[in-house]
């Protein structure tokens, strides 16, 4: 399946992350490419970390819009970690690729959309991916077989109330 959890609500990448524990769980191999997230310390990496070799995890971006002036840096960072989603999405021991965050480096064009969205079209028949991020593209919410958007109802950030270890990270 393609799989694509977008919207502006909290949880696309923990239910991401929940799909790949019940893949571990069946003992296969499950691959990770975060393309905009930077070298933020995560209580996820570290969980899955525990698998071993079943999990493959790539953190590839140079951070969130906000934290970056370099537009070009930014373009070849979303290059780099495409072509390592890439080799994942190709590899035959891989049943699950999780590429969190990429709805986001295509929102802002530093992939060309079309490309993307024939590559995960053309995808092997048994691997499974999800795509996180807000503002999913339509042609890639055509193209998807499930798409779940997290709306806001209410979020402990309005109160004023930072982000929370095994929370948030």
């Amino acid at each position: 399946l393609l799989i694509v959890n977008t919207g502006p609500g909290k949880g696309k990448t923990t239910a991401a992350f929940g799909l790949a524990l019940r893949m571990l769980g069946h003992g296969r191999r499950v691959g990770v490419v975060q393309f905009i997230k930077g070298a933020w310390h995560t209580g996820e990496k570290d969980a899955l970390a525990r698998f071993g070799d079943l999990v493959e995890w790539h953190t590839m971006g140079e951070g969130f819009t906000w934290e970056t002036q370099d537009l070009q840096r930014d373009i070849a960072a979303a290059g780099r970690a495409w072509e390592k989603a890439r080799a994942l999405m190709d590899d035959p021991s891989i049943s699950l690729v999780i590429l969190d965050e990429l709805n986001i480096a295509l929102r802002y064009d530093y992939l060309d959309l079309e490309q993307v969205v024939e590559v995960l079209k053309a995808r092997r028949p048994d691997l499974h991916v999800v795509v996180t991020g807000r503002n999913a593209k339509p042609p890639l919410v055509e193209a998807a077989d499930l798409v779940t958007e997290m709306e806001v109802k209410k979020h402990h950030f309005a109160a004023g109330v930072k982000a929370q270890q095994g929370i948030e990270f």
